[in-house]
């Protein structure tokens, strides 16, 4: 057999690299979901606890809780999670979050949101570089 040059161990490695990454993203993912979903949760108006009750985190597979927002019950795609509020007794998230004519606004779930994004995105690379440099 011939030597090529180490081309058979770089094309096995690069070959390990997609499932070593998807399988290192799952526990960042999460990770980074539920710190999301705590900073949302803290910054929920706490009338009666019901709308903070109603943050949840679903992960990858997994089906969204029917009348959260946004977006109401959906499954999550694979390598992703996603971070809801409401369900069959909290109906009102949205009108929380941007107000009505008769209420203001009081901004919760975008800003926590936004707040908690660099760090989770930071983790989430983190997981995936080591992954890719573990790789065999």
């Amino acid at each position: 057999m011939a030597d090529d040059g180490g081309l058979s161990k770089f094309q096995k490695r690069m070959a390990a690299i997609p499932l070593a990454a998807r399988a290192a993203v799952q526990p960042a993912l999460a990770a980074s979901a539920y710190e999301i979903a705590d900073i949302i949760e803290s910054l929920a108006p706490e009338d009666d606890g019901d709308l903070k009750n109603s943050v949840a985190v679903t992960l990858a597979g997994q089906s969204t809780p029917a009348y959260s927002q946004p977006g109401g019950s959906q499954v999550v795609p694979e390598n992703a999670a996603a971070i809801t509020v409401g369900n069959t007794d909290v109906r009102y998230p949205h009108l929380v979050e941007h107000g009505t004519s008769k209420a203001a606004a009081q901004p919760f779930f975008w800003p926590g949101f936004r707040f908690g994004r660099k760090r989770a995105l930071d983790r989430i690379k983190r997981a995936v570089g080591k992954a890719i440099r573990e790789a065999k």
